[in-house]
């Protein structure tokens, strides 16, 4: 250690501390308060020269202020801003710089000044104390953008604006030189000159800053809104306008504190300033200034908002809206047509006046306002409003109140006309193709509240109307059938018949029937189909009711009993006596259903019915034609319509005519009726001109589901799930199963007169001459007997009533039925005679006539049976002595072709005359019968 020491100085200036600075030092930390995102922020929300003094203050806040974001959503608010081209020039940038490996976020930096982690850009060399002591109303950048096209553009020295706002807080209407120097006019066209450039948001922000901003300053301040410099910088009412609508649109960018009040500010002198064109606007449209004034007060209106105040004040004047009485009353639609009904002439007439007047108003309007108001459509939505809905409602409404028939005739009618004024109205030179959707819209809103009533208040009248016509047919048919027994019962005695009953009966029983009315029949189904096709059509019908005539003697409506007059068409037919005891009157009533079979349902229900129909459904189908909005609305509900058509229709009038005459015919006896002279069995003639009428109403069904469903596209035929489709082959197979039952039963009642007639016309002597005792002289009639033609003639009669008038499946399958029956009739009753050889003769001709006759049918089927038949006849013929021979035959299962076993041969060998001669010789040729076993 050394032993110098120290040695004290003296004198000169006293020795302070290095680190007495350090001591006296109060060190400030250097992290901030708040975080950043909650001063971003709060940026977000401060004034524009508040977020320059912001950005003074470090480069951190710097960098905050001039975040790009933040002046996207100043212009996004004005909407200066478009991301598509905004994306096109980015993408335009890149790939310009795509050469040079210049990576996005190095060109982000390099435009902002500030580095990728927040220090300056040492890439700006010389210019880095330039701009880090710039501020934001400096910013101008020396850099070249390039376009949506791709080629560079340079935006060079470009000012942004800012430089015209002071910073200092009390400098509130101080104009800088750069304000003065720019040309008024271009303030007014500053958003057009607006660009979307991101990373230039601010650049472009401060350009419309700079312009707008000394007004917007004054328009908040004034105390006068005649003293605002927009009015003392601009003369002309159009460049004012403009201006004013450039600071409204400035305003939506004020987000600082209290900018609801500045807003209130700027559209309190907007407002001034409107009403005051508009009074002008006004004053031109009682002059009539059309091409002057008001041209030019309706133009400065778009500028300043659109237009739309003169387009009020045009519209409300309009005659057409403030006159709107003269153009018709919608009463008189009802007061000029008979009570209760909807007279179109009257509405007409509205509709043509309307479409007139707008029209003229229409040539006004593209003489005045320019194509931006789009003036012609607010002027229709204002018509269609006050105008054409209010006439349309009260109409309605009325007729509603009036009566049904008239409001679906004023709703289908009104709506069928509206669509044709649509075609005449003009459109604005303006709108086009627009136009008319507009017009189809607004018909379609007018209609809209009474279109869903419309469509359940036509079901509903159809369903009414169409059970009403069937239960006053049905009422009509219960009146007949009462006044009837009461005239077939007035006359009896009930005490005398009690006590002479056997009397009675005898008399019923012989008494000569008359009651059944005689009638021609002659062709009665022929032509069928054009008269559906007419009847439907609503035709004229002298001819088609000549065929008729023809076609069916039933009566049009049933007739007049009693004095009670049910139908004014129908001939009153001749009443005999009426009878004077219970049961010849009940008999008498029993003809009479049987004769009134026809008159079960009727076709002229069915046509008022179809006609109904059709008229219900043509309204409905207007809205369906014109594709509007209800268009499948009103599709299903004609589907309803039809559907409810055919159900009323099919179950309540022609299932429930089937099922009575079905029951009549149940009731038939042929044993009651005497007269047997005709080649008809009366109730069954009626009961098949029934199914007569039954197929014509049919094929009205047909000719009315092709023309009014097929061919307007209510249905598709092909569409099995269609409810129409579905129920009308319901109908059909309803219709078809009434006339198999019916057919089912005639053919009963047929082959009971068949075998009346064989039982009560085949005598005993037609098959075994000698069962009278004496031995007819002369030469024998080997002609088929009157019992066989009469058989036939009944038989073929009414085979041929159906030929052209039903299927041919069906006319096959009822022959088939009636032959087949007819041979088990025969063959009953061959079994009940006595035939000898010399009988055989006359049996084998009537076999040869049936055979003849089932040969018309021409069903080779049928024809087995009766060829088996006529061979069954030759067992008669064979001589007594030829007994083995007789066996033989009997014993052949293949001459019969199956149709008779051996055992049915032998029954029917024994009705032969000589049978007790010939039967043991027979059976033993046979069975063997006699015959030893040695």
């Amino acid at each position: 250690m050394s032993n110098f020491k120290r040695i004290t100085v003296t004198g000169g200036p006293p020795r302070q501390d290095v680190l007495a600075p350090l001591r006296i030092t109060q060190i400030v930390g250097s992290k901030p308060v708040l975080p950043a995102e909650i001063l971003s922020t709060i940026l977000d929300y401060v004034t524009v020269s508040d977020l320059v003094h912001f950005a003074q203050v470090s480069r951190r806040m710097k960098e905050m202020a001039y975040d790009d974001s933040r002046w996207v959503l100043r212009l996004r608010l004005m909407g200066c801003w478009n991301e598509s081209e905004a994306r096109g020039r980015a993408e335009a940038t890149w790939r310009q710089r795509a050469g040079s490996h210049v990576l996005p976020h190095e060109a982000q930096a390099e435009r902002t000044g500030i580095g990728v982690n927040g220090n300056s850009n040492p890439a700006l060399g010389s210019r880095k104390s330039r701009n880090d002591s710039q501020t934001i109303f400096e910013a101008g950048w020396n850099q070249t953008d390039v376009g949506v096209d791709g080629h560079p553009q340079s935006i060079a020295g470009s000012t942004d604006g800012f430089n015209a706002v002071h910073v200092s807080p009390n400098a509130t209407t101080h104009l800088s030189s750069s304000y003065k120097s720019q040309d008024p006019l271009f303030r007014l066209d500053i958003f057009t000159h607006s660009r979307s450039i991101r990373g230039h948001a601010r650049q472009e922000y401060g350009k419309i800053h700079g312009s707008l901003n000394p007004c917007y300053t004054d328009a908040i301040n004034c105390k006068d809104h005649t003293t605002a410099m927009v009015f003392r910088i601009y003369r002309d009412p159009n460049h004012q306008a403009r201006m004013l609508a450039n600071l409204t649109r400035f305003a939506e960018s004020d987000l600082a504190q209290g900018w609801q009040k500045r807003q209130e500010k700027v559209k309190n002198l907007s407002e001034a300033f409107e009403t005051a064109v508009a009074r002008e606007f006004e004053q031109a449209l009682e002059t009539a200034d059309v091409d002057g004034k008001q041209r030019k007060y309706a133009q400065v209106l778009a500028a300043l908002n659109g237009g739309q105040k003169g387009v009020e004040i045009f519209t409300s004047n309009s005659p057409i809206v403030a006159r709107k009485d003269e153009l018709g009353d919608p009463l008189d639609c009802l007061r000029q047509g008979l009570s209760g009904t909807f007279s179109p002439q009257e509405s007409q007439r509205f509709f043509t006046r309307l479409a007139e007047g707008f029209n003229e108003q229409i040539a006004l309007i593209d003489r005045i306002f320019p194509a931006s108001t789009k003036a012609a459509v607010t002027f229709l939505e204002r018509v269609g409003k006050e105008v054409f809905s209010d006439y349309l409602s009260t109409l309605l409404v009325e007729a509603h109140r009036m009566g049904l028939e008239a409001y679906l005739e004023a709703v289908s009618g009104t709506y069928h006309q509206s669509l044709y004024m649509a075609k005449a109205l003009r459109p604005s030179k303006d709108t086009g193709d627009d136009f008319y959707e507009s017009v189809d819209r607004i018909i379609a809103s007018a209609f809209e509240p009474h279109i869903d009533l419309y469509l359940s208040e036509e079901y509903s009248f159809f369903k009414r109307k169409s059970e009403a016509e069937v239960a006053e047919w049905e009422r009509q048919l219960s009146e007949q059938d009462a006044s009837m027994q009461s005239l077939y019962m007035s006359n009896v005695n009930r005490q005398a018949d009690k006590r002479d009953f056997l009397t009675s009966f005898k008399k019923v029983v012989m008494m000569p029937v008359n009651v059944l009315p005689t009638f021609p029949l002659s062709s009665p189904f022929g032509g069928k189909s054009a008269t559906a096709k007419a009847l439907v059509n609503g035709d004229n019908l002298q001819t088609t009711s000549q065929a008729s005539t023809q076609m069916s003697t039933r009566p049009a409506t049933p007739g007049m009993i009693n004095g009670t007059n049910l139908s004014a068409n129908r001939s009153a037919t001749t009443l005999p006596e009426p009878p004077t005891t219970e049961l010849s009157a009940k008999v008498a009533i029993m003809s009479s259903r049987l004769e009134g079979i026809r008159s079960l349902f009727s076709i002229e229900v069915a046509l008022t019915l179809v006609h109904t129909a059709k008229a219900g459904i043509e309204r409905a189908a207007v809205f369906y034609r014109a594709q509007s909005q209800f268009g499948e609305d009103a599709r299903k509900q004609c589907q309803l319509i039809f559907v409810l058509l055919l159900q009323i229709l099919g179950y309540r009038h022609i299932k429930a005519g089937f099922d009575q005459a079905v029951d009549h015919l149940a009731k038939y006896n042929p044993k009651e009726i005497q007269n047997h002279g005709h080649t008809e069995v009366r109730p069954l003639v009626t009961f098949l001109e029934l199914v007569n009428v039954g197929d014509l109403i049919q094929q009205m069904l047909d000719v009315f589901y092709e023309q009014e469903m097929v061919a307007s596209r209510l249905t598709d035929r092909n569409d099995f799930l269609d409810p129409a489709v579905k129920e009308k082959k319901k109908f059909e197979q309803m219709l078809d199963e009434r006339v198999a039952a019916g057919l089912n039963k005639g053919i009963e009642v047929l082959m009971a007169e068949v075998e009346f007639v064989c039982a009560t016309t085949q005598k005993a002597e037609d098959f075994n001459p000698d069962a009278a005792g004496t031995t007819r002289g002369g030469v024998m009639d080997i002609g088929p007997s009157e019992t066989a033609r009469k058989v036939v003639d009944i038989v073929s009669s009414h085979t041929r009533m159906l030929v052209g008038s039903t299927e041919k499946n069906l006319l096959d399958v009822f022959n088939q039925e009636v032959g087949l029956r007819t041979f088990t009739a025969l063959c009953k009753h061959l079994k009940r005679q006595r035939i000898s050889v010399a009988g055989s003769i006359k049996l084998i001709s009537d076999m040869n006539h049936y055979f003849t006759y089932i040969q018309t049918l021409k069903n080779q089927n049928l024809l087995e049976y009766f060829i088996a038949l006529r061979e069954l006849a030759q067992i008669y013929l064979v001589d007594p002595s030829d007994a083995k021979e007789l066996a033989t035959i009997i014993a052949d299962g293949d001459r019969f072709h199956g149709i008779f076993r051996a055992e049915e041969v032998h029954e029917f060998a024994e009705r032969r005359a000589d049978w007790y001669q010939i039967r043991t010789k027979v059976e033993r040729a046979m069975y063997g019968i006699g015959c030893v076993v040695m």
